[in-house]
């Protein structure tokens, strides 16, 4: 018996590659692509794939005679701008995507290689769940799934693009990564499925009504990313990554600009209302602050009242949270304050610094917010910022009221930089309630108590609330003029942006709940 011909092992090779690439078979392949998905996020020709021929090994109902090569997910590694990122793509015309014990293990060496080589994982999710017929091999491999998000969790950039339906344990893993992206109408994730939920509670629900991209984008707060299409959504993941380091232990791209660090906007004297009752937007300002009047926002449908992002200043990546005032006064609530000290610990994680705009009334009152915990969520928000180690600048734009004050990023809760509009109110609360309080019995025995209340809250006004008193007791380091504020950050930023914090040695701490 002689030796096979190097031609009839190459042609071997090319026949498992088709059947490989063939997937579920030709009309599911028709519908559904892991490899285009894959193609379209990454640089053309950049995409390695590892572990195509893997499949599983389960004999359990019939499943020995369905051994498909692959396995239902994709794997390997590929550019994105010219640096390098892993990635996994669930195949749906595998099995539904289900996740088997060898899928598992395929996605989890994609999370070890990513972060051995201090890269970051994207995956492309389109599953139905765990692989019913492996049983507890599959539920095994979504618990070694969900240890490797957590220990890369602040070490690499962790992405979840839902491409489809992910239910039940398959949700998990997106929930610990950074960032969830979904497509409208076309990504759904949910713990119990609209059946399940119809036979215990009786309640008639669509799997788009339950888990879409508008109800995580807008009620839930799960996801981070809303796009029409696919295209769009591949898009949003390269414009966040452009922002982000490879790695905890990388630098962030720096982009050219043109947009000189001096320019000054003078329209920013009125795009906020000295008036504090006044609203407006505060997108506006932040587009005329950055460089390129570019900034890209996260969570944009969740907790308007406060604005998350990312910009770039001189060319370097930023974190931005601002208040808003446009809705609900910019008051601080529940949602408000998860979505900011989460997005806070992220920046903190991949040094990025982070600018904070500050018009804050206060905490939103009701019983509702009381009694669902705004005092545990309204404590994150002063946990994140008084734990975060990259620099941190404050611009308080307006109203700076109260525990609010504190908890959007004061000099307390250790701001390097605090920076205060001339028309700014830094005050325990607002003039009309503190001298309601101040003078009460003045305004109770005067002849004409309307006339002499309005009287103080003139008197209180001049006194505290402006910048100036903060600013003699060391809380404001600066007060510019509005068209200063892309200067003075730039300029904050350049004499910060070596700083170290030392902390106390500890294991962790015990972030409120």
């Amino acid at each position: 018996m002689g030796f096979r011909t190097i031609e009839d092992l190459c042609a071997e090779l090319e026949e498992k590659r088709s059947k490989a690439l063939a997937g579920g078979g030709k009309e599911a392949v028709e519908k559904q692509k892991a490899r285009e998905r894959i193609a379209q996020l990454l640089d053309p020709g950049s995409f390695v794939e590892i572990d195509e021929f893997v499949t599983h090994r389960c004999n359990n109902f019939g499943l020995d005679g369905k051994k498909i090569l692959g396995d239902g997910v994709v794997t390997g590694w590929g550019t994105i701008e010219g640096r390098k990122v892993f990635v996994f793509s669930q195949d749906f015309t595998v099995f539904g995507g289900s996740l088997g014990e060898e899928d598992a293990a395929k996605i989890c060496k994609v999370m070890d290689m990513a972060m051995q080589m201090g890269c970051p994982v994207i995956g492309i999710n389109d599953s139905g769940g765990a692989r019913i017929q492996e049983a507890v091999d599959a539920l095994n491999g979504y618990g070694k799934i969900f240890k490797r998000n957590t220990m890369a969790s602040g070490v690499i950039p962790q992405f979840s693009v839902i491409m489809g339906p992910t239910a039940g344990g398959a949700v998990y893993s997106p929930a610990l990564t950074d960032f969830i992206f979904m497509v409208d109408k076309e990504s759904v994730m949910h713990i119990t499925g609209p059946e399940v939920i119809r036979a215990v509670t009786g309640e008639a629900i669509t799997s788009e009504e339950l888990g879409g991209a508008e109800a995580h984008n807008t009620v839930s707060g799960v996801a981070h990313f809303k796009a029409k299409d696919e295209a769009e959504c591949f898009e949003q993941v390269r414009k966040v990554l452009s922002y982000l380091p490879l790695n905890n232990l990388d630098d962030a791209p720096v982009k050219a600009t043109g947009d000189s660090p001096d320019r000054a906007d003078i329209s920013l004297r009125e795009l906020v209302p000295v008036n504090p009752n006044k609203g407006y937007d505060v997108h506006e300002v932040l587009t005329k602050v950055f460089d390129d009047g570019e900034f890209t926002e996260v969570q944009a449908g969740f907790a308007k009242n406060i604005v998350t992002g990312y910009a770039r200043i001189g060319g370097r990546s930023v974190g931005v949270i601002a208040n808003n005032a446009d809705v609900k006064a910019g008051c601080l609530d529940i949602d408000a304050s998860d979505k900011a000290s989460r997005f806070i610990r992220h920046c903190d994680a991949f040094n990025l610094p982070v600018v904070t705009f500050v018009d804050v009334p206060g905490y939103l009152p009701g019983t509702d917010q009381e009694r669902g915990g705004i005092i545990r969520k309204g404590a994150k928000l002063l946990y994140a910022y008084s734990e975060a180690t990259v620099p941190l600048i404050s611009v308080i734009m307006r109203k700076a009221y109260g525990g609010a004050y504190l908890a959007m990023s004061s000099k307390s809760l250790g701001a390097d930089v605090v920076l205060a509009w001339p028309q700014a109110e830094i005050a325990v609360m607002g003039a009309e309630g503190a001298a309601s309080i101040v003078f009460k019995k003045e305004i109770n025995d005067a002849a004409d108590p309307s006339a002499k209340r309005l009287e103080k809250i003139d008197e209180y006004r001049e006194a505290f609330a402006n910048p100036y008193k903060a600013a003699e007791r060391g809380y404001v380091d600066r007060v510019i003029m509005p068209e200063e504020t892309r200067k003075a950050i730039f300029t904050a930023l350049e004499s910060i942006v070596s700083k170290r914090d030392t902390r106390p040695s500890k294991k962790h701490g015990v972030i409120p709940h």
